[in-house]
Protein backbone atom coordinates (compact mmCIF):
# COMPACT_ATOMS: atom_id res chain seq x y z
CA UNK A 1 0.00 0.00 0.00
CA UNK A 2 1.26 3.85 -0.75
CA UNK A 3 3.31 5.24 2.50
CA UNK A 4 1.24 8.40 2.29
CA UNK A 5 -1.56 8.65 5.01
CA UNK A 6 -3.38 10.98 2.44
CA UNK A 7 -7.29 9.38 2.00
CA UNK A 8 -8.04 9.55 -1.67
CA UNK A 9 -11.74 10.18 -2.19
CA UNK A 10 -13.60 8.86 -5.50
CA UNK A 11 -13.75 10.90 -8.39
CA UNK A 12 -16.29 11.99 -10.39
CA UNK A 13 -14.22 10.38 -12.89
CA UNK A 14 -13.98 7.02 -11.54
CA UNK A 15 -17.92 7.32 -10.93
CA UNK A 16 -18.51 7.89 -14.71
CA UNK A 17 -15.56 6.01 -16.39
CA UNK A 18 -16.83 1.86 -17.35
CA UNK A 19 -13.53 -0.38 -15.32
CA UNK A 20 -10.32 -0.74 -17.47
CA UNK A 21 -9.19 -4.17 -18.52
CA UNK A 22 -7.90 -7.03 -16.18
CA UNK A 23 -4.78 -6.69 -15.62
CA UNK A 24 -1.93 -8.75 -14.16
CA UNK A 25 0.68 -8.74 -12.03
CA UNK A 26 4.16 -8.94 -12.65
CA UNK A 27 4.84 -12.57 -11.54
CA UNK A 28 7.71 -15.09 -12.34
CA UNK A 29 10.99 -13.81 -15.08
CA UNK A 30 10.04 -11.19 -17.90
CA UNK A 31 11.96 -9.87 -20.96
CA UNK A 32 10.99 -7.11 -22.68
CA UNK A 33 12.77 -4.57 -25.31
CA UNK A 34 11.98 -1.70 -23.18
CA UNK A 35 10.60 -1.45 -19.26
CA UNK A 36 8.81 1.24 -18.78
CA UNK A 37 7.98 2.25 -14.93
CA UNK A 38 4.54 4.05 -14.23
CA UNK A 39 0.94 3.58 -16.12
CA UNK A 40 0.19 7.29 -16.08
CA UNK A 41 -0.23 9.38 -19.19
CA UNK A 42 3.63 9.00 -19.83
CA UNK A 43 4.34 5.38 -19.31
CA UNK A 44 1.24 4.26 -21.02
CA UNK A 45 2.06 6.60 -24.37
CA UNK A 46 5.44 5.42 -24.54
CA UNK A 47 4.70 2.12 -24.20
CA UNK A 48 2.13 2.64 -27.12
CA UNK A 49 4.26 4.61 -29.38
CA UNK A 50 7.11 1.98 -28.88
CA UNK A 51 4.69 -0.76 -30.11
CA UNK A 52 3.37 1.34 -33.27
CA UNK A 53 7.28 1.01 -33.90
CA UNK A 54 7.29 -2.34 -33.73
CA UNK A 55 9.18 -2.27 -30.30
CA UNK A 56 8.82 -4.90 -27.32
CA UNK A 57 7.29 -2.67 -24.30
CA UNK A 58 6.11 -3.79 -20.68
CA UNK A 59 4.57 -1.32 -18.17
CA UNK A 60 4.98 -2.17 -14.82
CA UNK A 61 2.48 -0.10 -12.69
CA UNK A 62 2.76 -0.32 -8.34
CA UNK A 63 -1.79 0.05 -8.64
CA UNK A 64 -3.56 0.62 -11.75
CA UNK A 65 -3.34 2.72 -14.67
CA UNK A 66 -4.86 5.91 -14.35
CA UNK A 67 -4.39 5.40 -10.68
CA UNK A 68 -2.02 8.55 -9.68
CA UNK A 69 -2.23 12.37 -11.15
CA UNK A 70 -3.51 11.22 -14.73
CA UNK A 71 -6.47 9.61 -13.39
CA UNK A 72 -7.16 12.59 -10.81
CA UNK A 73 -6.36 15.71 -12.77
CA UNK A 74 -9.37 18.69 -14.02
CA UNK A 75 -8.28 17.04 -17.49
CA UNK A 76 -7.61 20.34 -19.04
CA UNK A 77 -5.78 19.80 -22.01
CA UNK A 78 -3.12 22.87 -21.96
CA UNK A 79 -0.77 23.33 -24.72
CA UNK A 80 1.66 25.52 -22.33
CA UNK A 81 3.71 25.44 -19.14
CA UNK A 82 2.32 27.16 -15.73
CA UNK A 83 4.63 29.18 -15.82
CA UNK A 84 7.70 30.02 -18.17
CA UNK A 85 7.26 31.40 -21.43
CA UNK A 86 8.41 30.12 -25.04
CA UNK A 87 11.68 32.11 -24.84
CA UNK A 88 12.17 31.43 -20.90
CA UNK A 89 12.54 27.86 -22.15
CA UNK A 90 15.08 28.71 -24.59
CA UNK A 91 16.90 30.87 -22.68
CA UNK A 92 17.10 28.16 -20.11
CA UNK A 93 17.96 24.81 -22.68
CA UNK A 94 18.98 26.37 -26.12
CA UNK A 95 18.25 24.25 -28.68
CA UNK A 96 16.43 21.11 -26.91
CA UNK A 97 14.44 24.30 -25.42
CA UNK A 98 13.56 25.26 -28.92
CA UNK A 99 12.68 21.33 -30.03
CA UNK A 100 10.45 21.54 -26.15
CA UNK A 101 8.39 24.50 -27.29
CA UNK A 102 7.59 23.21 -30.29
CA UNK A 103 6.28 19.95 -28.56
CA UNK A 104 4.69 22.01 -26.21
CA UNK A 105 2.70 24.31 -28.91
CA UNK A 106 1.42 20.55 -30.91
CA UNK A 107 0.99 18.71 -27.83
CA UNK A 108 -2.93 19.31 -27.34
CA UNK A 109 -3.69 18.77 -31.12
CA UNK A 110 -0.76 15.48 -30.44
CA UNK A 111 -3.37 14.06 -27.87
CA UNK A 112 -6.50 14.66 -29.70
CA UNK A 113 -4.92 12.94 -32.93
CA UNK A 114 -4.20 9.98 -30.88
CA UNK A 115 -7.40 9.79 -29.09
CA UNK A 116 -9.48 10.14 -32.65
CA UNK A 117 -6.38 7.51 -34.22
CA UNK A 118 -7.27 4.92 -31.35
CA UNK A 119 -10.89 5.47 -31.18
CA UNK A 120 -10.28 6.31 -27.29
CA UNK A 121 -13.67 7.30 -26.03
CA UNK A 122 -12.13 10.01 -23.46
CA UNK A 123 -14.99 12.78 -23.70
CA UNK A 124 -12.71 14.68 -26.07
CA UNK A 125 -13.93 18.21 -26.85
CA UNK A 126 -10.64 19.88 -28.53
CA UNK A 127 -12.86 23.69 -27.95
CA UNK A 128 -9.70 25.43 -26.84
CA UNK A 129 -8.19 26.86 -23.84
CA UNK A 130 -8.49 30.23 -22.44
CA UNK A 131 -6.76 32.23 -20.14
CA UNK A 132 -8.39 35.47 -18.57
CA UNK A 133 -6.60 37.72 -17.18
CA UNK A 134 -8.04 39.07 -13.67
CA UNK A 135 -6.42 42.25 -12.67
CA UNK A 136 -5.66 45.16 -15.19
CA UNK A 137 -1.59 44.96 -14.70
CA UNK A 138 -1.71 40.99 -15.65
CA UNK A 139 -2.86 42.06 -19.51
CA UNK A 140 0.97 42.41 -19.58
CA UNK A 141 1.07 38.24 -19.25
CA UNK A 142 -1.78 37.64 -21.83
CA UNK A 143 0.02 40.41 -24.40
CA UNK A 144 3.61 38.50 -23.98
CA UNK A 145 2.36 34.48 -24.83
CA UNK A 146 0.81 35.89 -27.40
CA UNK A 147 3.42 37.18 -28.91
CA UNK A 148 5.85 34.75 -27.99
CA UNK A 149 3.65 31.93 -28.65
CA UNK A 150 2.38 33.46 -32.16
CA UNK A 151 6.30 33.51 -32.70
CA UNK A 152 6.39 29.94 -33.13
CA UNK A 153 3.50 29.53 -34.80
CA UNK A 154 0.63 28.42 -32.04
CA UNK A 155 -3.10 29.26 -32.96
CA UNK A 156 -3.04 31.66 -30.21
CA UNK A 157 -5.21 35.23 -30.26
CA UNK A 158 -5.46 38.28 -27.44
CA UNK A 159 -8.77 38.52 -25.82
CA UNK A 160 -10.23 42.26 -25.00
CA UNK A 161 -12.65 42.77 -22.19
CA UNK A 162 -15.52 42.24 -24.32
CA UNK A 163 -14.04 39.10 -25.83
CA UNK A 164 -13.45 37.49 -23.05
CA UNK A 165 -16.71 38.36 -21.74
CA UNK A 166 -18.57 36.85 -24.76
CA UNK A 167 -16.39 33.97 -24.58
CA UNK A 168 -16.50 33.11 -20.62
CA UNK A 169 -20.57 34.95 -19.96
CA UNK A 170 -19.02 36.16 -17.28
CA UNK A 171 -17.51 40.36 -16.49
CA UNK A 172 -14.75 38.43 -13.67
CA UNK A 173 -11.91 39.14 -15.98
CA UNK A 174 -10.19 42.12 -17.79
CA UNK A 175 -9.21 39.94 -21.08
CA UNK A 176 -7.03 37.39 -21.71
CA UNK A 177 -6.04 35.11 -24.61
CA UNK A 178 -7.18 32.21 -26.51
CA UNK A 179 -5.13 28.86 -27.37
CA UNK A 180 -7.76 27.05 -30.22
CA UNK A 181 -5.89 23.93 -29.71
CA UNK A 182 -6.80 23.22 -26.36
CA UNK A 183 -9.57 21.98 -24.70
CA UNK A 184 -10.57 18.73 -22.37
CA UNK A 185 -11.10 15.33 -21.58
CA UNK A 186 -12.16 12.70 -18.68
CA UNK A 187 -8.42 11.56 -17.95
CA UNK A 188 -9.35 8.32 -16.46
CA UNK A 189 -10.71 7.48 -19.59
CA UNK A 190 -7.80 8.36 -21.43
CA UNK A 191 -5.66 6.82 -18.85
CA UNK A 192 -7.53 3.37 -19.28
CA UNK A 193 -8.09 3.75 -23.43
CA UNK A 194 -4.80 4.18 -23.47
CA UNK A 195 -3.82 0.95 -21.67
CA UNK A 196 -6.59 -1.15 -24.46
CA UNK A 197 -4.00 0.53 -27.21
CA UNK A 198 -1.03 -1.00 -25.78
CA UNK A 199 -2.71 -4.20 -25.44
CA UNK A 200 -4.40 -4.61 -28.53
CA UNK A 201 -1.06 -2.98 -29.97
CA UNK A 202 0.88 -5.94 -28.75
CA UNK A 203 2.38 -4.31 -25.46
CA UNK A 204 1.78 -5.80 -21.74
CA UNK A 205 0.53 -3.54 -18.56
CA UNK A 206 1.26 -5.13 -15.42
CA UNK A 207 -0.70 -3.53 -12.75
CA UNK A 208 -0.74 -3.76 -8.77
CA UNK A 209 3.43 -4.60 -8.90
CA UNK A 210 5.06 -1.52 -7.20
CA UNK A 211 8.99 -1.64 -7.86
CA UNK A 212 10.99 -2.28 -5.35
CA UNK A 213 14.64 -2.34 -6.78
CA UNK A 214 16.11 -0.91 -9.88
CA UNK A 215 19.53 -2.46 -11.02
CA UNK A 216 22.00 -2.60 -14.27
CA UNK A 217 23.01 -6.13 -14.93
CA UNK A 218 25.63 -6.47 -17.65
CA UNK A 219 23.70 -4.86 -20.40
CA UNK A 220 20.35 -4.67 -18.92
CA UNK A 221 18.30 -3.09 -16.88
CA UNK A 222 16.68 -5.46 -13.69
CA UNK A 223 13.39 -4.17 -12.17
CA UNK A 224 12.61 -5.92 -9.28
CA UNK A 225 8.73 -6.37 -7.44
CA UNK A 226 7.83 -8.22 -4.71
CA UNK A 227 6.87 -11.75 -6.64
CA UNK A 228 8.49 -10.82 -10.25
CA UNK A 229 11.54 -9.39 -11.84
CA UNK A 230 11.60 -7.77 -15.33
CA UNK A 231 14.83 -7.28 -17.65
CA UNK A 232 15.30 -4.84 -20.53
CA UNK A 233 17.85 -3.09 -22.67
CA UNK A 234 16.38 0.30 -22.29
CA UNK A 235 14.27 1.83 -19.25
CA UNK A 236 12.03 5.27 -18.97
CA UNK A 237 11.00 5.99 -15.57
CA UNK A 238 7.18 8.00 -15.69
CA UNK A 239 5.65 8.06 -11.88
CA UNK A 240 6.36 11.38 -11.60
CA UNK A 241 4.67 13.28 -8.84
CA UNK A 242 3.71 9.70 -7.16
CA UNK A 243 7.14 8.37 -7.44
CA UNK A 244 7.63 8.43 -3.20
CA UNK A 245 4.16 6.47 -2.71
CA UNK A 246 5.26 3.18 -2.86
CA UNK A 247 8.79 2.79 -2.60
CA UNK A 248 11.87 5.52 -1.66
CA UNK A 249 14.28 3.19 -2.91
CA UNK A 250 14.12 3.96 -6.79
CA UNK A 251 16.04 6.78 -7.38
CA UNK A 252 14.91 9.03 -4.73
CA UNK A 253 17.36 11.37 -6.49
CA UNK A 254 14.99 11.85 -9.18
CA UNK A 255 11.60 11.97 -6.79
CA UNK A 256 12.84 14.15 -4.28
CA UNK A 257 13.43 17.26 -6.88
CA UNK A 258 9.48 17.36 -7.19
CA UNK A 259 7.22 18.78 -4.00
CA UNK A 260 3.94 17.01 -4.92
CA UNK A 261 1.07 19.37 -3.78
CA UNK A 262 -2.71 18.19 -3.11
CA UNK A 263 -4.65 19.62 -5.78
CA UNK A 264 -8.82 19.55 -4.92
CA UNK A 265 -11.46 18.94 -7.92
CA UNK A 266 -14.84 19.54 -7.32
CA UNK A 267 -17.70 18.56 -10.02
CA UNK A 268 -21.45 20.41 -9.53
CA UNK A 269 -24.52 18.65 -10.54
CA UNK A 270 -25.65 19.29 -14.50
CA UNK A 271 -26.09 22.63 -15.40
CA UNK A 272 -29.19 23.53 -16.99
CA UNK A 273 -29.67 24.01 -20.72
CA UNK A 274 -30.86 27.42 -20.70
CA UNK A 275 -27.90 28.60 -18.26
CA UNK A 276 -25.35 26.81 -20.30
CA UNK A 277 -25.58 28.85 -22.87
CA UNK A 278 -24.67 31.87 -20.60
CA UNK A 279 -21.61 30.49 -19.17
CA UNK A 280 -19.14 29.40 -21.54
CA UNK A 281 -21.11 28.77 -24.22
CA UNK A 282 -18.10 27.10 -26.69
CA UNK A 283 -16.94 24.85 -23.87
CA UNK A 284 -13.51 25.78 -23.91
CA UNK A 285 -11.49 24.90 -20.84
CA UNK A 286 -10.31 28.00 -18.72
CA UNK A 287 -7.79 28.57 -16.27
CA UNK A 288 -7.11 32.20 -15.22
CA UNK A 289 -4.17 33.95 -13.88
CA UNK A 290 -4.96 33.77 -9.63
CA UNK A 291 -1.84 32.87 -7.88
CA UNK A 292 -5.03 30.46 -6.36
CA UNK A 293 -6.24 29.46 -9.39
CA UNK A 294 -9.68 29.85 -11.01
CA UNK A 295 -10.66 27.19 -13.16
CA UNK A 296 -13.49 25.40 -14.77
CA UNK A 297 -14.76 23.51 -17.40
CA UNK A 298 -17.52 21.10 -18.40
CA UNK A 299 -17.66 17.70 -18.55
CA UNK A 300 -19.90 15.50 -21.26
CA UNK A 301 -23.09 15.34 -18.47
CA UNK A 302 -22.88 19.24 -18.37
CA UNK A 303 -21.49 19.46 -14.98
CA UNK A 304 -18.86 22.28 -14.32
CA UNK A 305 -15.73 20.46 -12.55
CA UNK A 306 -13.01 23.00 -11.44
CA UNK A 307 -11.30 22.72 -7.35
CA UNK A 308 -9.99 25.03 -5.11
CA UNK A 309 -7.37 25.11 -2.21
CA UNK A 310 -7.27 25.64 1.40
CA UNK A 311 -4.30 25.95 3.57
CA UNK A 312 -5.58 24.64 6.86
CA UNK A 313 -5.77 20.62 6.30
CA UNK A 314 -8.54 19.55 8.12
CA UNK A 315 -12.29 19.28 6.85
CA UNK A 316 -11.00 20.30 3.60
CA UNK A 317 -13.87 18.96 1.20
CA UNK A 318 -16.48 20.40 4.03
CA UNK A 319 -14.77 23.73 3.95
CA UNK A 320 -14.27 23.62 -0.11
CA UNK A 321 -17.89 23.46 -0.89
CA UNK A 322 -19.11 26.71 0.41
CA UNK A 323 -15.57 28.63 -0.63
CA UNK A 324 -15.79 27.47 -3.65
CA UNK A 325 -19.59 27.35 -4.39
CA UNK A 326 -19.29 31.62 -3.52
CA UNK A 327 -16.31 31.82 -6.07
CA UNK A 328 -18.82 30.26 -8.89
CA UNK A 329 -21.55 32.44 -8.23
CA UNK A 330 -19.17 35.46 -7.99
CA UNK A 331 -18.40 34.95 -11.48
CA UNK A 332 -21.45 33.69 -12.71
CA UNK A 333 -24.10 34.86 -10.61
CA UNK A 334 -27.08 32.93 -12.71
CA UNK A 335 -25.93 29.95 -11.10
CA UNK A 336 -27.32 30.66 -7.90
CA UNK A 337 -27.59 27.75 -5.37
CA UNK A 338 -25.53 24.56 -6.27
CA UNK A 339 -24.16 21.22 -5.35
CA UNK A 340 -21.27 20.06 -5.59
CA UNK A 341 -21.52 16.09 -6.19
CA UNK A 342 -18.10 14.68 -6.05
CA UNK A 343 -15.09 16.26 -4.60
CA UNK A 344 -11.75 14.84 -4.81
CA UNK A 345 -7.98 15.19 -4.79
CA UNK A 346 -4.59 14.49 -6.38
CA UNK A 347 -0.83 15.34 -6.43
CA UNK A 348 0.38 17.94 -8.98
CA UNK A 349 4.44 17.81 -9.39
CA UNK A 350 5.94 20.90 -8.92
CA UNK A 351 9.91 21.94 -9.28
CA UNK A 352 11.55 24.93 -8.14
CA UNK A 353 11.36 26.83 -11.35
CA UNK A 354 7.66 25.26 -13.02
CA UNK A 355 9.97 23.73 -15.67
CA UNK A 356 10.03 19.59 -15.76
CA UNK A 357 13.13 17.95 -15.29
CA UNK A 358 14.15 15.56 -17.74
CA UNK A 359 17.01 13.19 -17.33
CA UNK A 360 19.33 10.40 -18.86
CA UNK A 361 19.82 8.11 -15.76
CA UNK A 362 22.28 5.44 -17.82
CA UNK A 363 22.50 3.76 -20.70
CA UNK A 364 19.41 3.45 -23.02
CA UNK A 365 17.51 4.89 -19.33
CA UNK A 366 15.71 7.91 -19.50
CA UNK A 367 13.29 9.80 -16.63
CA UNK A 368 11.13 12.73 -16.13
CA UNK A 369 9.16 14.36 -13.55
CA UNK A 370 7.43 17.98 -12.46
CA UNK A 371 4.49 18.36 -14.42
CA UNK A 372 3.84 21.72 -12.58
CA UNK A 373 -0.11 21.50 -13.47
CA UNK A 374 0.45 20.85 -17.04
CA UNK A 375 0.46 17.09 -17.27
CA UNK A 376 -2.47 16.34 -19.91
CA UNK A 377 -0.66 17.06 -22.79
CA UNK A 378 2.65 17.58 -21.84
CA UNK A 379 2.67 13.85 -20.60
CA UNK A 380 1.40 12.69 -23.83
CA UNK A 381 3.37 14.45 -26.05
CA UNK A 382 6.89 13.46 -24.16
CA UNK A 383 6.07 9.51 -23.90
CA UNK A 384 6.35 9.87 -27.70
CA UNK A 385 9.51 11.55 -27.16
CA UNK A 386 10.55 9.35 -24.65
CA UNK A 387 9.59 5.98 -26.67
CA UNK A 388 12.31 7.86 -29.63
CA UNK A 389 14.84 7.99 -27.17
CA UNK A 390 14.31 4.46 -25.86
CA UNK A 391 14.35 3.12 -29.45
CA UNK A 392 17.69 4.46 -30.03
CA UNK A 393 16.76 8.03 -31.83
CA UNK A 394 19.71 10.63 -31.60
CA UNK A 395 18.59 12.61 -28.27
CA UNK A 396 19.81 15.82 -29.96
CA UNK A 397 16.91 15.57 -32.63
CA UNK A 398 14.45 14.99 -29.59
CA UNK A 399 12.36 17.64 -27.33
CA UNK A 400 13.95 16.54 -24.58
CA UNK A 401 16.06 18.89 -22.37
CA UNK A 402 18.32 17.18 -20.46
CA UNK A 403 19.74 17.88 -16.91
CA UNK A 404 21.31 16.42 -13.83
CA UNK A 405 18.65 15.63 -10.76
CA UNK A 406 18.79 18.48 -8.21
CA UNK A 407 16.61 17.46 -5.25
CA UNK A 408 14.93 19.88 -3.34
CA UNK A 409 17.34 20.17 -0.01
CA UNK A 410 15.10 19.28 2.97
CA UNK A 411 12.42 17.70 0.63
CA UNK A 412 9.98 16.24 3.86
CA UNK A 413 9.84 20.17 5.17
CA UNK A 414 9.08 21.56 1.61
CA UNK A 415 6.71 18.86 1.07
CA UNK A 416 4.64 19.62 4.29
CA UNK A 417 5.31 23.55 4.28
CA UNK A 418 6.03 25.16 0.97
CA UNK A 419 2.21 24.03 -0.32
CA UNK A 420 0.10 26.08 2.51
CA UNK A 421 3.10 28.84 2.63
CA UNK A 422 2.89 29.23 -1.11
CA UNK A 423 -1.11 29.31 -0.92
CA UNK A 424 -1.13 31.97 1.65
CA UNK A 425 1.41 34.23 -0.32
CA UNK A 426 -0.45 33.41 -3.76
CA UNK A 427 -3.60 34.99 -1.79
CA UNK A 428 -1.74 37.87 -0.61
CA UNK A 429 -0.45 38.75 -4.19
CA UNK A 430 -3.59 38.20 -5.96
CA UNK A 431 -5.04 40.82 -3.29
CA UNK A 432 -2.42 43.20 -3.60
CA UNK A 433 -3.23 43.41 -7.54
CA UNK A 434 -6.53 44.08 -7.23
CA UNK A 435 -6.44 46.74 -4.72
Amino acid sequence: MPETEVVWPPSLWAAVTPPGPDLPSLRGEEVADVAVVGAGFTGLSTALHLRRAGVDAAVVEAAEPGWGASGRNNGQVIPTLSRPDPEDIVRRHGAAGERLVHLLRDSASILFDLVREEGIEAEAEQNGWIQPVHSPGRMKIAERRVRQWSAVGADVELLDHAATRELLGSDAWHGGWLNRTGGHINPLALARGLTRSVLRAGGRVFARSPVTALEREGDRWVLRTENGKLSARALVLATNAYSLEFTKEVRPDIARQVVPVLSWQMATEPVTDNLRGTIIPGRQAMSDTHGELWFARYDARNRLVTGGALAAPFNRAGRLKPYVADRLRGIWPQLGEMRFTHVWNGYVGMTRDFLPRIHRVGPDAFAWAGCNGRAVALSVALGRELAAAARGVDPETLALPFSDPRPVPFHGLARRLAPPLALLAYRRRDARELA
